[in-house]
């Protein structure tokens, strides 16, 4: 049986290197009989946390804020698999991504956590100009820490900053396998 695979796509560029990235993986994932729902978050009006403590992993929408997330949380919920995805923006993950994880918090809040464990893993895509991924990889690392999650892998692909500097790379092949060999 195929798992469920949400990617959050944190680039502005739908046809960028961080995009040709996902489109492999998620070719990949599906020729191996899986189900993959990619939110390419700079479509949703995605607002940051309030550190407010207000939200509770039991409701339909765990935050109190009404907005992006809306579309995502259920998603979260009930997939297998995570894949964060995202251009390198100053040594780290972009804000658009930034921000959709600090919100996924709301699953970890009130009653059962949601978030934290429950056999989810993950794989970080990512694409920049340069090749100092050390920072954002770091994050990645200790964000799987948390949130018992099994780190399935990364691909890092540096020297490509315009649209279409990625094809015909080794990590776009690279993506396409990590995908395809989800079990």
């Amino acid at each position: 049986m195929g798992k469920s695979i949400v990617i959050l796509n944190g680039s502005p560029r739908k046809k960028g290197n961080t995009s040709a990235l996902t489109r492999a993986f998620r070719e990949g994932a599906e020729s191996a009989g899986h189900t993959v729902v990619e939110f390419h978050l700079s479509d949703l009006s995605i607002h940051g946390c309030r550190g407010c403590f207000g939200g509770h992993s039991g409701n339909e929408s765990p935050c109190v804020q009404r907005d992006g997330m809306d579309q995502i949380y259920p998603a979260v919920k009930t997939c297998d698999v995570i894949v964060l995805a995202t251009p390198l923006y100053y040594w780290n993950m972009s804000g658009q991504l930034r921000t959709t994880v600090d919100r996924l918090f709301a699953l970890e809040e009130g009653g059962e956590n949601l978030l934290r464990g429950h056999g989810r893993a993950s794989a970080l895509l990512m694409a920049a100009e340069g090749h100092d991924f050390d920072d954002a990889a770091r994050y990645y690392d200790h964000l799987m820490v948390h949130l018992q999650w099994e780190n399935l892998g990364k691909v890092l692909c540096g020297g490509v900053m315009s649209i279409g500097d990625i094809e015909g790379r080794p990590e776009i092949s690279a993506a396409y396998e990590l995908g395809k060999s989800i079990v």
